[in-house]
C-alpha cells in the first residue's frame, strides 16, 4: 500500500524560544581572537553583536508564519520520515524538479527561487522558458525530517529515497538539482535512476581532475586547484571533525546556540562572494533563519552524521543523463569542462558566472534561476 502523504506545518513552543534567549544570555565567551580578521575563525566581536540581535531583536516567529505560508508535507520512505516543500506551478507543461540542499544549508536556502521557478511570468521572466513544479526535502537528520537511528542513511540511499518521493507524488519522469551534499545526491540521482531522471543541474560539480591534464592545465583548472589546495589546508576541519567524530563535536552545538551559530556562520563568511563579511552577501536574518532550522530541531549530531557516512564514500560512477553545470567563482570546489566530462558524458550545459559563491540560490537567486531555465530548456530541446 502507499505511504501516505500528510500536510505538515512547522511549530515552535514559547519555552524553546525562552530556552533559547537564556542560553544565549549567559553564554561563557571565550577570550578574543589574535589577529584582526577570521583567520582563526568567526571573531569574538561578531559573535558576540549577532547573538545579542540574536536574542533580542530576532523574531523567529515572524520567519515561521512566512514559512507556513508555504505547502510542507511529511511522509515515510524507508522507515524515515522526509519533510519536503511541494509548490506546484500553474503552467500545465510545468517539469518537475527535486532540490536538494547541503550542509550548513536547509531548504530556506531556496525560498527566493520557489516563485519565479513556479511562475516565471509572474516574476517577470516571460514565457520563453521552462517553469516547474517543485519539491524541496530536508535531508535525513536535517530541518523537520527524522534522524536516522541506525547507520546506513548515505547519499545513495537519500537518491534512492527522493526517486521514491518523486514517484509517490505522480512524477514518473523529473529533473534534479543540488549543491554541497545536494549535488552529490543529486550526481547519484542521475548515476542511478536514468529510468526516471530526465537530467540534473550541478552548482558544486564534484568531480575528480583529470590526471592526463596535469601537463596541460588551463587557468580555469589552475584555479580549481588552487582553491582545492587552500581548502585542504585552512577550510577543511570541519569536515574532518564531522565525518570522523560527529557525536563528540555535537556536544558543544547542541548545547550552546553561540557555538552553532558560529559554526555555521563562519563557513557563509568562507563561501559566499561576500567581499569580507557574510552580510555583504545575505541579511542577518537570512543567516539567522537558516541557523534556526539547526538549533530548534536539535540536529547538530544528526546533520554531521551525514559526513560519517559519505564522505570518503562518495558516487563517482558516470552519469548517463543529461547534466548541466553553472560554476560560481567562490564555490568551494570549482570544477573544468573537460573534467566534468569524464564523469558526465552527455554534458548538455556549461556556465561559468562572474559572480556568486556555494550558496548560489541564497545568494543570487536571479542568477540562480536563469541557470536552471536555461539548461533545462537545453535539454528538453535535445529530447
Amino acid at each position: 500500500m502507499p505511504k501516505t502523504i500528510e500536510p505538515f506545518q512547522i511549530s515552535t513552543s514559547d519555552e524553546a524560544l525562552a530556552d533559547l534567549k537564556r542560553r544565549l544570555q549567559y553564554t561563557r565567551w571565550p577570550e578574543r581572537e589574535t589577529v584582526d580578521d577570521w583567520t582563526q575563525g568567526m571573531p569574538l566581536g561578531y559573535t558576540q553583536e549577532i547573538c545579542e540581535y540574536w536574542a533580542n531583536e530576532y523574531d523567529w516567529r515572524a520567519t515561521e508564519a512566512r514559512l507556513n505560508a508555504l505547502p510542507h508535507f511529511r511522509t515515510e520512505i524507508d522507515g524515515l520520515g522526509i519533510h519536503f516543500l511541494h509548490v506546484r506551478s500553474k503552467d500545465p507543461s510545468a517539469l518537475p524538479l527535486i532540490m536538494t540542499h547541503g550542509w550548513p544549508g536547509s531548504f530556506i536556502e531556496f525560498l527566493k527561487v520557489i516563485g519565479p521557478l513556479t511562475d516565471p511570468a509572474a516574476h517577470g521572466l516571460g514565457d520563453d522558458g521552462p517553469a516547474f513544479h517543485i519539491v524541496c526535502p530536508s535531508l535525513p537528520g536535517y530541518g523537520y525530517s527524522e534522524k536516522p537511528s541506525k547507520t546506513g542513511w548515505n547519499a545513495d540511499r537519500i537518491a534512492d529515497a527522493w526517486s521514491t518521493l518523486m514517484q509517490r507524488l505522480g512524477y514518473q519522469r523529473y529533473f534534479a538539482q543540488g549543491g554541497d551534499w545536494g549535488a552529490i545526491v543529486t550526481t547519484s540521482i542521475g548515476a542511478r535512476d536514468k529510468e526516471h531522471c530526465l537530467g540534473i543541474h550541478l552548482n558544486m560539480p564534484v568531480v575528480m581532475p583529470d590526471p592526463d591534464t596535469m601537463n596541460d592545465l588551463t587557468a580555469d583548472e589552475q584555479d580549481a586547484l588552487d582553491g582545492y589546495q587552500y581548502y585542504q589546508q585552512w577550510d577543511s576541519s570541519y569536515a574532518t571533525l564531522q565525518s570522523t567524530r560527529p557525536q563528540t563535536v555535537a556536544y558543544g552545538l547542541a548545547d550552546s546556540p553561540a557555538a552553532q551559530l558560529a559554526w555555521i556562520v563562519e563557513k557563509f563568511h568562507s563561501w559566499t562572494d561576500c567581499d569580507g563579511h557574510p552580510e555583504n552577501a545575505l541579511s542577518r536574518d537570512e543567516l539567522l533563519d537558516n541557523v534556526m532550522l539547526y538549533w530548534l530541531t536539535e540536529t547538530a549530531a544528526s546533520s554531521a552524521r551525514l559526513y560519517w557516512e559519505s564522505f570518503a564514500k562518495i558516487n563517482s560512477d558516470p552519469v548517463q543523463v543529461p547534466v548541466g553545470c553553472s560554476i560560481f567563482p567562490k564555490e568551494i570546489f570549482r570544477s573544468s569542462r573537460r573534467w566534468a566530462e569524464k564523469q558526465f558524458p552527455q554534458l548538455a550545459y556549461w556556465n561559468r558566472l562572474d559572480k556568486g559563491g556555494h550558496f548560489a540560490a541564497f545568494e543570487q537567486p536571479d542568477m540562480f534561476v536563469q541557470e536552471l531555465r536555461a539548461c533545462f530548456a537545453a535539454m528538453t530541446a535535445n529530447q
